[in-house]
């Protein structure tokens, strides 16, 4: 049991050996962790040696300094490909139980590199079904989901939107640059984007992003629905449920902050 317990803290120490790296992975010596950590040099130094031919800390044969290695890189790999791969499963018991708590149709956005990709629609109650399905895409100028995606996407990305000719989808579709870069800003402030007929004529949506632990928008969770089901004074009810929603999703995807 004594050899157990000596083990266990010898993992606890090689992982706050680790954490110490956050955020910067910055070059550290032997003596600065040990310093830092509180740890006996020689535990240091034994636990970074093991790390090291593991692959979990590299060290600089000049400096003596250690970094991070090349296997951190390949497990953050293996979470990024696992998020990605599971983000729709993520978000589905999520849009289900905002669909029965609105009794609204609830649809999950994916984002890409030239639009957006329906992913998932959880149906709501109502006898009249939204214009869409599963796969159907959504340029960036135009869909709630699509527009809070764009709104929260690096400034390059947004560039190289804004330079591509707008589509027009309906008559109230935004096709100005500079008109839907001045809406992105609004979005951006307000959390959440409105989709006024822009899409799909006699439908309106709410939309808000989902970030993952990059803080970059991979997806949009978006309320639905007729032009009479949905307006813009319906958003005191809609937008806190969907905010809350679509933060629950991306912190599952480890995004961490304040607010959306």
């Amino acid at each position: 049991m004594q050899h157990m317990n000596g083990t266990h803290r010898s993992v606890e120490k090689a992982l706050e050996i680790l954490l110490s790296f956050i955020p910067h992975n910055a070059g550290v010596g032997t003596f600065e962790l040990s310093e830092t950590l509180g740890f006996h040099r020689s535990t240091v130094n034994r636990l970074l040696h093991v790390m090291e031919k593991r692959g979990f800390v590299e060290q600089n044969p000049d400096t003596k300094k250690f970094v991070l290695g090349h296997s951190i890189l390949e497990l953050a790999a293996a979470i990024h490909q696992s998020l990605s791969g599971n983000l729709t499963q993520i978000a589905v018991p999520l849009m289900e139980e905002l669909r029965n708590r609105l009794g609204e149709t609830v649809i999950f956005e994916i984002a890409g590199p030239t639009h957006t990709n329906i992913a998932y629609i959880v149906e709501g109650p109502g006898p009249i079904g939204i214009k869409g399905s599963v796969g159907d895409t959504h340029g960036y100028n135009a869909a709630a989901g699509a527009k809070a995606i764009l709104a929260y996407s690096p400034a390059k990305f947004q560039e190289r939107v804004l330079m591509r000719d707008l589509p027009r989808f309906t008559s109230k579709t935004i096709i100005h640059p500079e008109t839907l870069k001045e809406q992105l800003r609004k979005i951006k402030a307000q959390g959440f984007a409105f989709d006024n007929e822009e899409r799909h004529e006699g439908i309106r949506a709410f939309g808000c992003p989902v970030l993952n632990y990059e803080k970059r928008p991979v997806g949009a969770v978006v309320v639905a629905g007729t032009s009479k089901q949905i307006t813009w004074k319906s958003r005191s009810d809609i937008v806190p449920a969907l905010k809350e929603m679509a933060a629950k999703i991306s912190a599952q995807l480890h995004y961490k902050s304040d607010a959306l």
